[in-house]
Protein backbone atom coordinates (compact mmCIF):
# COMPACT_ATOMS: atom_id res chain seq x y z
CA UNK A 1 0.00 0.00 0.00
CA UNK A 2 1.41 3.33 -0.56
CA UNK A 3 2.23 5.72 1.68
CA UNK A 4 1.52 9.48 1.78
CA UNK A 5 1.24 12.23 4.91
CA UNK A 6 0.04 15.30 5.66
CA UNK A 7 2.10 18.03 7.69
CA UNK A 8 0.38 21.07 8.48
CA UNK A 9 1.19 24.45 10.69
CA UNK A 10 -0.11 27.58 11.26
CA UNK A 11 1.97 30.08 10.03
CA UNK A 12 5.05 30.30 7.80
CA UNK A 13 7.85 30.70 10.31
CA UNK A 14 6.67 27.42 12.03
CA UNK A 15 8.18 23.70 10.49
CA UNK A 16 6.93 20.79 10.62
CA UNK A 17 10.16 18.72 11.18
CA UNK A 18 8.50 17.30 14.53
CA UNK A 19 5.68 15.77 12.94
CA UNK A 20 5.62 12.31 12.01
CA UNK A 21 9.22 12.15 12.61
CA UNK A 22 9.76 9.36 14.95
CA UNK A 23 7.85 7.26 11.46
CA UNK A 24 10.48 4.79 9.84
CA UNK A 25 8.07 5.17 6.59
CA UNK A 26 9.12 6.01 3.07
CA UNK A 27 6.18 8.52 2.21
CA UNK A 28 5.71 8.56 -1.77
CA UNK A 29 4.38 12.01 -1.24
CA UNK A 30 4.17 14.26 1.44
CA UNK A 31 1.23 17.08 1.13
CA UNK A 32 2.57 20.13 3.58
CA UNK A 33 0.12 23.20 4.56
CA UNK A 34 1.43 26.26 6.51
CA UNK A 35 -2.24 27.78 7.23
CA UNK A 36 -4.93 27.77 10.15
CA UNK A 37 -6.85 24.49 10.73
CA UNK A 38 -9.64 26.70 10.87
CA UNK A 39 -11.47 25.13 7.60
CA UNK A 40 -10.66 22.93 4.83
CA UNK A 41 -9.48 26.16 2.76
CA UNK A 42 -6.02 24.89 2.68
CA UNK A 43 -4.53 24.23 -1.00
CA UNK A 44 -2.18 20.87 0.20
CA UNK A 45 -5.02 19.60 1.75
CA UNK A 46 -7.41 20.15 -1.56
CA UNK A 47 -4.59 18.50 -3.69
CA UNK A 48 -4.39 15.64 -1.20
CA UNK A 49 -7.94 14.12 -1.26
CA UNK A 50 -7.63 14.86 -5.00
CA UNK A 51 -4.44 12.30 -5.38
CA UNK A 52 -5.11 9.95 -2.62
CA UNK A 53 -6.91 6.91 -4.15
CA UNK A 54 -8.01 3.42 -2.59
CA UNK A 55 -5.68 1.35 -1.24
CA UNK A 56 -3.75 4.30 -0.31
CA UNK A 57 -2.57 5.13 3.54
CA UNK A 58 -2.11 8.09 4.96
CA UNK A 59 -0.37 8.99 8.15
CA UNK A 60 -1.24 12.05 10.08
CA UNK A 61 0.77 13.57 13.04
CA UNK A 62 -2.75 14.11 15.11
CA UNK A 63 -6.20 15.15 14.37
CA UNK A 64 -5.93 18.95 14.99
CA UNK A 65 -3.13 18.96 12.06
CA UNK A 66 -6.19 17.50 9.91
CA UNK A 67 -9.03 20.24 11.15
CA UNK A 68 -9.36 22.59 14.33
CA UNK A 69 -13.30 21.79 14.23
CA UNK A 70 -15.27 18.51 14.49
CA UNK A 71 -17.60 19.14 11.29
CA UNK A 72 -14.60 19.31 8.92
CA UNK A 73 -12.54 16.62 10.84
CA UNK A 74 -14.97 14.25 10.07
CA UNK A 75 -16.44 15.40 6.83
CA UNK A 76 -12.73 14.98 5.84
CA UNK A 77 -12.06 11.22 7.39
CA UNK A 78 -15.06 10.41 6.00
CA UNK A 79 -14.21 11.73 2.21
CA UNK A 80 -10.97 9.91 2.52
CA UNK A 81 -12.08 6.56 3.88
CA UNK A 82 -15.27 6.11 1.59
CA UNK A 83 -12.51 6.38 -1.29
CA UNK A 84 -10.92 3.61 0.17
CA UNK A 85 -8.16 5.54 2.13
CA UNK A 86 -7.02 4.14 5.87
CA UNK A 87 -6.04 6.92 7.90
CA UNK A 88 -3.44 6.70 10.80
CA UNK A 89 -3.43 9.62 13.34
CA UNK A 90 -0.08 8.54 14.92
CA UNK A 91 -0.11 10.66 18.35
CA UNK A 92 -3.58 9.31 19.35
CA UNK A 93 -2.95 5.92 17.70
CA UNK A 94 -6.21 6.05 15.81
CA UNK A 95 -6.79 4.25 12.72
CA UNK A 96 -9.45 4.37 10.18
CA UNK A 97 -10.40 2.52 6.70
CA UNK A 98 -11.63 -0.38 6.05
CA UNK A 99 -9.94 -2.88 7.47
CA UNK A 100 -9.71 -0.83 10.95
CA UNK A 101 -10.85 -2.78 14.17
CA UNK A 102 -12.44 -1.64 17.32
CA UNK A 103 -14.32 1.06 14.86
CA UNK A 104 -16.96 1.71 17.41
CA UNK A 105 -14.46 2.92 20.25
CA UNK A 106 -12.01 4.75 17.15
CA UNK A 107 -15.14 6.88 16.67
CA UNK A 108 -15.33 7.82 20.05
CA UNK A 109 -12.07 8.88 20.61
CA UNK A 110 -12.03 10.43 16.97
CA UNK A 111 -15.18 12.63 18.00
CA UNK A 112 -13.95 13.51 21.94
CA UNK A 113 -10.69 14.66 20.70
CA UNK A 114 -12.08 16.26 18.14
CA UNK A 115 -14.35 18.54 19.89
CA UNK A 116 -11.33 19.15 22.47
CA UNK A 117 -9.14 20.24 19.39
CA UNK A 118 -12.12 23.09 18.32
CA UNK A 119 -12.55 23.39 22.03
CA UNK A 120 -9.06 24.77 21.75
CA UNK A 121 -8.88 26.62 19.44
CA UNK A 122 -12.01 28.85 21.04
CA UNK A 123 -10.58 29.60 23.84
CA UNK A 124 -7.60 30.77 22.04
CA UNK A 125 -9.76 32.90 19.54
CA UNK A 126 -11.15 34.39 22.71
CA UNK A 127 -7.82 34.91 24.66
CA UNK A 128 -6.28 36.34 21.63
CA UNK A 129 -9.54 38.82 21.74
CA UNK A 130 -9.34 39.54 25.53
CA UNK A 131 -5.64 40.65 24.44
CA UNK A 132 -6.82 42.66 21.92
CA UNK A 133 -9.12 44.84 23.66
CA UNK A 134 -6.79 45.25 26.63
CA UNK A 135 -4.34 46.36 24.73
CA UNK A 136 -6.42 48.99 22.58
CA UNK A 137 -7.71 50.46 26.07
CA UNK A 138 -4.32 51.12 27.15
CA UNK A 139 -3.86 52.38 23.28
CA UNK A 140 -1.06 50.30 22.35
CA UNK A 141 -3.04 48.17 19.82
CA UNK A 142 -1.32 48.15 16.28
CA UNK A 143 -3.06 45.85 14.72
CA UNK A 144 -1.70 43.58 12.03
CA UNK A 145 1.22 44.39 10.52
CA UNK A 146 1.25 45.47 7.01
CA UNK A 147 2.64 43.20 4.22
CA UNK A 148 5.13 44.54 1.84
CA UNK A 149 3.43 45.90 -1.00
CA UNK A 150 6.26 44.88 -3.15
CA UNK A 151 5.09 40.68 -2.08
CA UNK A 152 1.34 41.50 -3.16
CA UNK A 153 2.20 43.09 -6.50
CA UNK A 154 4.71 40.28 -7.49
CA UNK A 155 1.99 37.67 -6.50
CA UNK A 156 -0.21 39.78 -8.86
CA UNK A 157 2.25 40.19 -11.48
CA UNK A 158 2.82 36.06 -11.43
CA UNK A 159 -0.83 35.22 -11.62
CA UNK A 160 -1.46 38.38 -14.39
CA UNK A 161 1.72 36.26 -16.28
CA UNK A 162 -0.71 32.92 -16.26
CA UNK A 163 0.23 31.52 -13.32
CA UNK A 164 -1.89 29.69 -10.88
CA UNK A 165 -3.03 32.05 -7.91
CA UNK A 166 -2.00 29.39 -5.91
CA UNK A 167 0.52 28.35 -7.28
CA UNK A 168 1.82 32.71 -6.92
CA UNK A 169 0.60 32.56 -3.37
CA UNK A 170 2.91 29.48 -2.56
CA UNK A 171 5.91 31.23 -4.34
CA UNK A 172 5.81 34.55 -2.92
CA UNK A 173 4.68 33.25 0.62
CA UNK A 174 1.69 35.19 1.11
CA UNK A 175 -0.88 34.21 2.76
CA UNK A 176 -3.77 33.46 0.74
CA UNK A 177 -6.46 35.70 2.96
CA UNK A 178 -4.16 38.78 2.93
CA UNK A 179 -3.51 37.99 -1.31
CA UNK A 180 -7.57 38.40 -1.67
CA UNK A 181 -7.56 40.99 0.82
CA UNK A 182 -5.41 43.04 -1.29
CA UNK A 183 -7.02 41.86 -4.71
CA UNK A 184 -10.33 43.38 -3.13
CA UNK A 185 -9.02 46.72 -2.33
CA UNK A 186 -7.85 47.12 -5.92
CA UNK A 187 -11.19 45.60 -7.20
CA UNK A 188 -12.89 48.29 -5.36
CA UNK A 189 -10.44 51.18 -5.50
Amino acid sequence: MPAFAYKRVSTVDQNTERQLADLDIHFEKVFEDKASGKDTHRPELKRMIEHLREGDTLYIHSLDRLARNLVDLQKTVDLLTTKGVEIHFVKEGLIFGKNSQQAALNKLMFQMLGAFAEFERNLIKERQREGIEQAKKRRVYKGRKPIDNGLFKKTLELVQNGMKTTEAIKQTGIKPATYYRYFKKIKVG
